[in-house]
């Protein structure tokens, strides 16, 4: 059965970007901060703060990924210097997650818990969207991704339909987010802090790879740019 054209697309675009938001958010392991920062808490509280973290990430990604290349065009900033750029920080970030993840865990366990703050508050639905959504789930670096995500539509493909499905992405991290950190005891309980950091150096060697792939095709379109300037 062959797929509409541009639901293929949408298709290609989601093959893209979602292998790179799981990547940077990395929900497995940060299920488990997620399980520590809501300890004791009763489970229908749990299971509706995990929703709006999920909600409040989905709205920051969506923005980074419509408006993100938008702001920085407006700067003069172009595509291939976007995607290089993009690149550049995305491979950094990927590096640093692959060398140090007990490092990258230590940081994320201190925006989620805050000092123990997060855990003794209140009312849990105040930190929805800080520090559980920003920067716990969605930080810089997922911000950086997303961006570079923005800038990395093929040429041959429809903006409408490389949207549609990088925003399609989006929403299935969302939902993965809402699942995951609803069901966090139960990850603690499959993963162990062994398998979270199994599943982090998998996820930031993938990531290392979209990164090199993002600035290769940014270096590729400066080349191109001015091997046709010569020729001209």
């Amino acid at each position: 059965m062959t797929l509409p054209p541009s639901l293929a697309n949408a298709v290609t675009a989601w093959l893209i970007a979602f292998p790179a938001l799981f990547s940077i958010i990395n929900p497995l392991g940060a299920s488990l901060i997620f399980a520590q920062a809501t300890e004791g808490r009763e489970r229908r509280d749990v299971v509706a703060l995990a929703r709006s973290v999920a909600l409040n990430s989905l709205v920051i990604l969506l923005v980074s990924l419509w408006a993100g290349g938008a702001i920085l065009h407006f700067f003069g900033i172009s595509i291939d210097a976007l995607r290089v750029t993009g690149g550049l920080v995305v491979a950094a970030r990927a590096w640093v997650m692959l060398q140090q993840p007990k490092a990258n865990e230590e940081r994320k366990e201190r925006q989620a818990l805050q000092d123990g703050r997060t855990a003794s508050a209140a009312d849990l639905r105040e930190t929805a969207f800080f520090p559980l959504a920003m920067p716990f789930t969605v930080g810089p670096g997922s911000i950086s991704v997303a961006i570079a995500l923005s800038t990395s539509r093929p040429d041959i493909m429809p903006e409408a339909d490389y949207l549609m499905g990088v925003s399609a992405a989006a929403t299935t991290m969302a939902v993965l987010i809402a699942g995951l950190y609803s069901s966090a005891e139960r990850v603690v309980l499959l993963l162990g802090v062994t398998g979270a950091r199994i599943v982090s150096r998998i996820a930031a060697l993938i990531l290392l790879a979209i990164g090199i792939q993002i600035l290769a095709s940014g270096v590729s379109g400066f080349l191109t740019t001015a091997i046709r300037q010569a020729l001209h």
